[in-house]
């Protein structure tokens, strides 16, 4: 859980002071706003009239229908505090993956990277003057440092690196890093109904996950980074590594069962790039 620093602790009483609510409540609208990315929350408190919605730009509801005082007080704690988080560095626009899935998630949708969050979406915060990180959100490679934007769906979670062009994926508690390459990662969709498979969308359009060279595996190196090529529509194919020899192959075809193991690939792709490569032979 996200604690607040001795910063952190001063600044909810002294808004706590300026409004008039105590500071359990002030405590849960910054963290509401925190993870609407300082432009909206959604929040659910005694003193706030209940469940209620804030967004910037003057839309604000709560329980309370008829109570415009509150209304007007909770609307004047709301535009402090996403000021306030507005000029902390590190809280605010650090972006997340949006993602959906239509039809029972036989034809998921994408989104792009956004600045603009909403609180589905899995932001996660770093140190700070006010904010304390939870360890546990910290889950990738301590050496790929911030992502440039995370996500999670389901049972995976996933976290983009610009800088060192990185990606890295939790399945099942089974942290896999991939190269990227010259992808710019702009949105991630997970299939539903069965098939936990993931794609993302780049500058080249739609592209499946099993195409990236892994890297690593729970912080084990997994092998040399496998060359790709890209057709003239703009999608990626994975190429055996290395010479060709039998025992590359036979140790890619190991990757790959590994990767079907742990729910990136679904059963069907395990055996069409399975027949691919032996065929190699």
């Amino acid at each position: 859980m996200t604690q607040l620093t001795p910063e952190g602790q001063r600044t909810v009483q002294e808004l706590s002071d300026r409004h008039g609510f105590s500071p359990d409540a002030v405590t849960e609208m910054l963290l509401a706003l925190r993870n609407g990315n300082g432009s909206m929350a959604q929040f659910s408190h005694s003193e706030f009239g209940g469940s209620g919605q804030w967004m910037r730009g003057g839309m604000i509801m709560i329980g309370d229908l008829f109570n415009n005082g509150l209304k007007s007080r909770v609307d004047a704690l709301c535009v402090d505090i996403a000021n306030l988080l507005t000029n902390e560095p590190g809280l605010v626009g650090s972006g997340s993956f949006q993602h959906q899935s239509q039809s029972g998630g036989d034809h998921p949708s994408y989104q792009s990277q956004s600045a603009n969050t909403s609180p589905a979406d899995h932001v996660v915060p770093g140190d700070s003057r006010l904010f304390r990180a939870d360890p546990s959100s910290n889950w990738w490679p301590a050496e790929l440092g911030s992502p440039t934007a995370s996500g999670s769906q389901n049972q995976m979670r996933y976290a983009y690196f610009a800088n060192p062009r990185r990606l890295a994926v939790d399945a099942g508690g089974e942290v896999w890093v991939y190269d990227t390459q010259d992808h710019q990662i702009g949105g991630f969709a997970q299939q539903q109904g069965g098939d936990p498979s993931i794609s993302f969308t780049s500058q080249y359009g739609k592209v499946n996950l099993a195409t990236l060279p892994v890297i690593s595996r729970n912080g084990q190196t997994v092998g040399a980074s496998q060359a790709t090529t890209r057709s003239t529509a703009g999608t990626n194919e994975a190429l055996a590594p290395g010479s060709g020899a039998p025992t590359d192959i036979y140790q890619a075809i190991e990757k790959l069962a590994a990767l079907k193991e742990s729910g990136i690939l679904t059963p069907e792709e395990f055996t069409t790039k399975k027949a691919e490569l032996l065929a190699r032979l």
